[in-house]
């Protein structure tokens, strides 16, 4: 039939032809596969908790039923007085080659059928002949799909009513028995087919939501690095443009020096913020303080104190600035990690660490166990992998795990070359004093 006809057909003859279509690929196409069953994985429900040795043994179980289902058969066929070995052998071979070529085991056992309905005295269904017609369209129904056992089934029926003449009642028994095994079989088969299914929408979307998560983080990164990078630009544009009125009779050269300065400046900031827009929402705003750094800290321990989470800050080492975009990292990573702690440890008090040394600076974020009757809300989940992001930006290292007392501890090394490392000033102070340590209580008093 060509395309064409296939096309102007009544709906009755395509579902028809698409009957036939799936009767030709489920027992016609590829008798002789070799499909060898599978063993059970050893990553299953049950399995798994096993030890290795019965591990090895149990995943061959399906092997060892189906070749137990043939023994019973082989047995059924010795109970006849005549032809006893032939009655117990030809129908359990059927029910063991379901292992390797399961299509071609139902026609084999159709053939077995017949084989035994001659040489028997109880008819087309004897005992062997009826167990193993059964075995088979069970083993392959399972091996299979439920289209190809609702055509075994069929086939089945239609072969026994031919052979008894159209008497029905012969091939009842079979039918009937195999009919609700087949229905127990596809039912377990759709279950499965729907369980696997679900896992891998489940698996995308935890994917998807990753995927979409990370983005969020790294646009939010974009965002807060574009204004500093943008007020650095400025400040240089600026500068490049006051200098020459700083000099009295500058030189052409040093002028056009700055001119150029100027104007790389400029269309360094122009790119950026063309690039940069592509990752704006539509209804963000730029903010107009400037990016807040660790010099803000107090502030923000002063805020989460009023939230109820008790906080406590400790400083080693000799405090002193350092590059603006690790000041803005630092103190976002504290401020997620305090926004964690309320959320997922209601009642428990914090410790934020700042360890100023040489090669960068440590920080260190902890928090007790949630105390009192206020349950923990469940997060998104953007914490964690934002903080991890800030510090791969700077090629730095971070631990986040559960404390032995049922806390949470969050450590971070952001590495800070000492090319990057802004001068000390000459003068004292907390940017440039001597002092190792500065513990801040719970109240914010040094």
């Amino acid at each position: 039939m060509t395309e064409t006809q296939t096309k102007t057909s009544s709906p009755e003859f395509r579902a028809a032809a698409g009957a036939m279509d799936g009767l030709r690929e489920d027992l016609f196409r590829h008798v002789f596969a070799y499909r060898p069953l599978p063993p059970l994985s050893p990553e299953g429900r049950f399995i798994r908790r096993l030890p290795d040795g019965p591990k090895r043994a149990v995943v061959w179980a399906p092997h060892a039923l189906v070749l137990f289902a043939a023994f019973l058969v082989m047995m059924a066929g010795f109970s006849e007085w005549e032809y006893r070995f032939l009655m117990g052998v030809v129908p359990a071979i059927p029910v063991a080659m379901t292992l390797i070529r399961p299509v071609a085991a139902f026609w084999a056992s159709m053939v077995a059928t017949v084989f035994c309905g001659i040489l028997g005295s109880d008819g087309l269904w004897g005992p062997s002949a009826f167990m193993a017609q059964v075995v088979v369209l069970v083993v392959v129904a399972a091996r299979t799909r439920p289209r190809t056992a609702a055509w075994m089934w069929l086939l089945t029926l239609f072969f026994g009513m031919l052979l008894e003449g159209g008497e029905p009642s012969i091939t009842a028994p079979v039918v009937t028995l195999s009919a609700f095994a087949l229905l127990v079989v596809a039912v377990v088969q759709i279950r499965r087919d729907a369980e696997r299914e679900v896992t891998v929408q489940r698996t995308v979307t935890a994917v998807e939501r990753d995927r979409r998560t990370l983005l969020e983080e790294r646009t939010t990164i974009a965002r807060e690095l574009h204004d500093v990078v943008a007020h650095h630009m400025s400040v240089v544009a600026i500068q490049a443009e006051a200098a020459p009125y700083r000099v009295e009779n500058p030189p052409p050269e040093l002028e056009q020096a700055f001119v150029t300065i100027r104007e790389n400046a400029v269309a360094a900031l122009t790119e950026l913020r063309r690039v940069l827009g592509v990752v704006r929402a539509e209804d963000y705003e730029a903010p107009d303080a400037p990016q807040p750094t660790l010099a803000a800290l107090d502030g923000l321990l002063d805020n989460v104190r009023e939230t109820g989470l008790e906080t406590e800050k400790v400083i080693t080492g000799a405090v002193r600035e350092l590059p603006q975009g690790v000041e803005l990292s630092a103190y976002r990573i504290v401020q997620e990690a305090l926004s964690n702690s309320l959320r997922h440890a209601p009642g428990a008090s914090a410790r934020v660490e700042l360890g100023y040394v040489l090669g960068g600076l440590g920080l260190r974020v902890v928090n007790g166990p949630p105390r009192g009757l206020v349950k923990p809300s469940p997060g998104a989940g953007h914490g964690i992998t934002g903080m991890r992001e800030r510090v791969a930006m700077l090629n730095g290292e971070m631990t986040a795990q559960a404390t032995d007392d049922g806390g949470y501890e969050v450590a971070v090394f952001l590495p800070v070359p000492l090319s990057e490392q802004p001068e000390r000033p000459e003068s004292g102070g907390a940017a440039g004093g001597n002092a190792d340590t500065v513990v801040i209580d719970r109240d914010g008093r040094a």
